[in-house]
């Protein structure tokens, strides 16, 4: 039997883009299990969560290690009773000339990025089998999983095989009432970009901000994107209004890749 409240696990959500959908899923009413691998922010946003009302948990966790990703839907069950939505959002990015990549730094994004899609789906799928209702897995993929950028490169390989994982993934968890889908940002004033930025200027003799205003000038809105933009698309795939979308990979970023 399932609960009336529905459960989201939200991966790498103690900041960011993640902290950003878990709290938007927390105000549409889900229990929200918070999980991120940095246990200093993953407390301080427990303690957000906690002051702002919101039913949630905290998990710490490596979203590349299996082991701790099906431990994660294992304790959501422990406290709330299922598993809803799955949202695979922790990532990290990787900004550096394509000849310079070495095998660690290979092993770390690709771990991260692929490993911890995944092993999180197949925990997840395991779980939403044995349960009524539709479930859903919500894949962070990226405009680069659609396009290539120079410099990027280690990263636009790993976010092509999140967009190429949510398709398959989608045919063979359709007999089971699994939907999954990906949200794909595009470029938002994050640390992240601070380091793009200064990559562009130590490898391509770029000026400070130069990249930055490249890659922002041609958002066809007019601003670059804000967690919010990213919460709002999530927010929609994780309701039943989402229920006939599947095997998609929705690009919410203020009109710069068009597919």
């Amino acid at each position: 039997m399932m609960n009336a409240q529905k459960v989201a696990i939200v991966t790498g959500s103690a900041a960011g883009l993640g902290k950003a959908i878990a709290t938007r899923l927390a105000k549409d009413g889900f229990a929200v299990v918070l999980h991120d691998i940095n246990e200093e922010n993953l407390n301080q946003t427990k303690q957000d969560f906690d002051s702002q009302g919101y039913k949630s948990i905290a998990v710490q966790g490596d979203s590349a290690n299996r082991d701790d990703q099906f431990r994660l839907v294992q304790e959501a069950v422990e406290a709330f009773g299922q598993v809803d939505v799955f949202v695979n959002n922790a990532g990290v990015e990787s900004v550096e000339p394509f000849m310079q990549i070495q095998g660690d730094e290979i092993d770390r994004v690709l771990g991260i990025n692929i490993k911890g899609v995944i092993y999180g789906t197949q925990a997840a799928a395991e779980q939403m089998k044995k349960q009524d209702g539709v479930g859903k897995i919500i894949n962070a993929c990226s405009i680069a999983g659609h396009e290539s950028y120079e410099m990027l490169s280690l990263y636009c390989a790993s976010k092509h095989a999140v967009r190429s994982l949510t398709h398959s993934t989608a045919k063979e968890l359709a007999p089971y009432n699994i939907r999954v889908n990906a949200y794909c940002p595009g470029v938002a004033d994050t640390p992240m970009w601070e380091r793009i930025d200064a990559a562009f200027v130590k490898h391509k003799d770029y000026q400070p901000k130069q990249a930055w205003n490249e890659f922002t000038s041609g958002i066809l809105v007019g601003r670059p994107q804000e967690p919010d933009d990213v919460a709002n698309l999530v927010s929609f795939l994780a309701s039943s209004d989402a229920d006939y979308i599947t095997g998609q990979t929705i690009l919410t970023d203020g009109g710069m890749v068009f597919r």
